[in-house]
Order: structure tokens, then sequence, then C-alpha cells
């Protein structure tokens, strides 16, 4: 049990009453708070990870939620000297303070440049110096995620150019480097080559390391943080290049971690559903459907079987909304790859009572089909951005939807491409032999047209995983002997397990009802 400090217990009427007397004063730190650096300080110093982890999970947020609803947290400046002035500290601290202010307010342009400032004076220490620290993985990865956030920010509100005023635009020319693309990925690389961290995955493989047997966490008296941002740095590579449109080297970025294990990158349920929405998207715009659809199963099951654990946690909202938008990309999945049989019963309930409709109706490829598709993809798809710097140049135009509307149209050209396939897959479901002629005759085009159709079959249902091999994705296959096609069904496998256990929990649910029940 965390240990309880006086900023948790101590009255918040008068340091609110002293904030309402002066208004937001940045240099002005209240008792809990001074409280609150000290014991965080000398956590951090003793390598105490239990205690960062509550300090940081419970305590940062309880007060953000008492004192700092509408307001930042004091300067560094103001809670240096109760840390010794301690440089390391102070990066971390004002980490977490420019994390609060775009959580709660409206950051501008300055901040969002002093915050690319503080993350390259915190990444250059971290890379260049020797930073005996332990720190919880849930705080290294809410800095690579944030890192990646903030540069998306940072694209989207650069690019809203029409309304910017004189004073902004001066700033931008000035600070024409400040979250460019290059020193993003370059941070992100860095962490990924000095780590050493895919030699370190590679030796676990053969015994030799016990990286993720420890959560990636050193307790030999080292420090974790180099390994874990480096390991986490690779998840932030895959985020970037999904939001530049980049699917093949965001893979390819993942390929040291093998999702297909349990690994640091599950110990936080973030890190977990960033992992695998990104993974899943970037499968789903390369065409490997039957991928998409496994690792999206996989995930969508994990959160409903979990997610009641999280509700107090700072990330549920976003569980939550990354839970949607993964259920509407398996609802597009399956759509243009019908393979239902990889889907569990538990699963396949909650899209079905989610997108059941929907899903019936983008089997028919008119108009209101790819309305749907439209409306679903532009739900759950990435904030794509424009990495480059803007025109100056009048008229002022704003560009922050040409990304998204660019990855939109290719989508949708890839969804008529398969308009035609659907007429194919319902004939070859039901003959298991038919000649060229006949269904020719059924699909009233001539022989060389059906050859086309077929070739482009074959074309879009089978896709180049990451290892350079060729995978199907059809449900229905075939191949042609002289004239006639030969069609192979894949048979599905009976899973009877998922039922009784989804039974077994009803009749628990009816025992425990039951029992509640008070007769006279």
């Amino acid at each position: 049990m965390a240990t309880n400090y006086d900023y948790e217990d101590a009255p918040a009427a008068y340091d609110d009453a002293n904030r309402q007397d002066l208004g937001y004063d940045p240099n002005f730190v209240p008792d809990s708070v001074k409280s609150f650096v000290v014991h965080l300080y000398r956590h951090i110093r003793e390598k105490n990870v239990y205690e960062i982890h509550q300090m940081y999970e419970i305590s940062f947020q309880t007060l953000s939620d008492r004192l700092f609803k509408d307001t930042p947290w004091p300067s560094v400046d103001a809670v240096a000297h109760f840390v010794d002035n301690d440089q390391v500290f102070c990066l971390l601290y004002r980490e977490m303070w420019f994390r609060h202010l775009y959580a709660r307010l409206s950051p501008t342009l300055k901040q969002r440049i002093d915050s690319w400032d503080n993350y390259c004076s915190l990444f250059s220490v971290v890379l260049h110096s020797a930073v005996n620290m332990q720190l919880p993985n849930q705080w290294l990865w809410d800095m690579v995620d944030e890192f990646v956030y903030q540069f998306q920010s940072f694209c989207q509100y650069r690019a809203k150019m029409k309304n910017k005023t004189e004073q902004e635009i001066a700033l931008l020319k000035q600070y024409d480097q400040a979250w460019n693309v290059y020193g993003v990925l370059n941070y992100l690389q860095a962490f990924v080559e000095k780590s050493n961290i895919i030699q370190i995955l590679e030796q676990e493989k053969e015994g030799l390391e016990q990286f993720t047997a420890t959560d990636g966490y050193d307790y030999s008296g080292g420090s974790n943080v180099l390994k874990v941002l480096g390991y986490f740095s690779m998840v932030g590579l895959l985020r970037v290049h999904c939001l530049l449109g980049d699917y093949q080297t965001g893979l390819k970025c993942l390929l040291p971690i093998d999702i297909s294990q349990q690994g640091v990158y599950t110990s936080v349920i973030g890190s977990h559903i960033t992992t695998i929405y990104h993974y899943g998207f970037a499968n789903l715009m390369l065409r490997r459907y039957v991928e998409a659809i496994r690792e999206f199963n996989k995930i969508l099951l994990y959160i409903y079987k979990t997610k009641q654990y999280h509700q107090k946690s700072p990330q549920y909202e976003q569980i939550l909304k990354k839970n949607e938008q993964m259920y509407a990309l398996l609802a597009i999945c399956l759509s243009l790859c019908p393979q239902v049989k990889l889907v569990e019963e538990t699963v396949n309930s909650q899209l079905r009572e989610k997108y059941g409709e929907k899903m019936t109706r983008m089997q028919r490829y008119d108009d209101e089909a790819f309305a749907i598709y439209d409306e679903l993809f532009s739900y759950a798809c990435p904030k794509f951005i424009t990495p480059s710097a803007p025109s100056f140049e009048e008229p002022l135009v704003n560009y922050n939807q040409d990304a998204y509307r660019l990855q939109l149209k290719l989508f949708l050209y890839e969804v008529k491409q398969q308009q035609l396939l659907s007429g194919v897959r319902t004939f070859l479901k039901v003959y298991s032999t038919i000649s060229l002629g006949k269904l020719a005759n059924y699909m009233e085009v001539d022989e060389p047209t059906l050859r086309t159709i077929l070739l482009t079959y074959k074309h879009k249902t089978h896709a180049v995983d990451s290892d350079k091999k060729i995978t199907s994705n059809a449900d229905v296959d075939f191949y042609i002997d002289d004239d006639m096609i030969h069609v192979v069904e894949s048979k599905p496998t009976k899973q009877y397990g998922d039922y009784y256990l989804r039974q077994i929990v009803k009749l628990e649910g009816v025992i425990t009802d039951m029992d509640r029940v008070k007769l006279d």
C-alpha cells in the first residue's frame, strides 16, 4: 500500500483561497505541491519505482483535479529550489507540466515551442549522459506517447494558416525547426539505436537476456530509462509513420517486437492498445486483412475482459475511444474480407450489435455502401498530418485536412476495386467447379474480361507479409485447369470452448442474483 503523504490529506481551502486572491501565479507553490515535489524527488533518487508510480499515476492526478483543473501547475523555477535545482528532475517536472497543459488547457504557440525545447533537453540528457534512474514503465510510455501526440498536434495547428496572426507567423518562421519531422524521427531512432534494444530482444530469444521477464526493469541497481524508452520508441516510430501514411516503414520499425507474444508493450494498457491499433490499421491499408482481423480480435477481446479494472485510470476514456474505433476498423476488414471464423464469438456479438446493419449494407457496393465506408474510415483512422512547413505567401490557406483526404481517397479507390470481386465471390461460393464460359455468361461479360476479373481477384485477395511471403486473405480460393474453375473453400474449425465459457459466466450471474433474493 502506498504511503499517505501530507499532500494527499492537506485541506484544499487554504491553497484555493490564496489562488483565488492572486489569480494564477506561476511562482505560487501550495504546500501540498511542495510536499509532492519533495517526495517525488526523494523517491526518484532512491529508485523506489513503486512509490514513484503511485505518485505519478494517482497523486499527480489528484492534485491536478483539486488545484489545477483549469490552470497550469507552478513553474519549474518556483519548485527548483525544493529539489536542489536538480537538472534532470526539473526537466521531468516540465515534461509533466506541459502534458498537464495540453490535457487541461489550450497551449499557445510559444508553449508548444517551449515543450519541444524541453523534450530536446530531456532526451539529450538521457541519450548522452549516464542517467542512473528507474522510472515506471507507465511514465516512460507516456513520454514517448505524448512526444508523438504533441508533434501531431503541432502539425495540425501549423496547417491551419488562415486565421494566424502576424505574431504567430513570425514565431513559426523564427522557430522553423521546432517539431520538425526529421527531428522527431531522429530522436525516436536514436533511442532505439543507443539503447541496443533490438540486440537485447534478439539475445532474449536465445536466453541471454531477461528484458521481458523483468518488464524492462533493472534489478541489479542499473537504470531502465534508456532501454525502455528505446523499446517504446519502436511503437512511437510505427505511430509516426502511420500518421505520415508510410505503413510499410511503420511495420518494419515494429518488427523486433513479437506482437504474437506478451511483452513489455503489454505491461502498459495504453502502449498495448496503441501498438495494436496502429499495427492493425497499417495492415488494413496494405490489404493484409487477415492479420488485421486477427490482431483486432485479440485486443478487443482483451479490452472486453479487462476494461472494468481501468475505470479509475486517467487513460480510461482513451481506452473506450480506441475500443470503438477498432470495432469500426474490424467492421471494414470483415466487409472487405469476410473471414468471420477468425473472430471470437464475444467480439463478433459486440460487432454485430454495433455495426451489424451497416455491414450488411456495405456488401452492396452502391453509393450508400461507399458512404458508410467513408464514415467508418473517417471515424476510426489516425489524425494524418502534413509534416512539411507551410507556405507563408498570401493568401494563407488551411491544409490540415489534405493528408486525411488523400488517405481517404486511396482507401475508397481500393473499396471500389473490390466491387466486381463481391460478384465473383458470390458465384464461387455456390459452385465447386464451373466452366469459364458459364461463369462469364452469369456475370454478363466475355471470357477475356472474366479472366482479367479472376486475376484481379487473385491479386486483391493476396498480400505480401512482413517476411516477404505471399499470403492469402481469401475465404474462397480457386485454380483454373484448362477452361474449368475449381473452387477451394476453407472450412472453419468449430470452436466450442468460448460458448461454454460464456454460458458458465451467465449461470454464475444467475446464481449470484438468486443469492441476493431474500425469501420471507
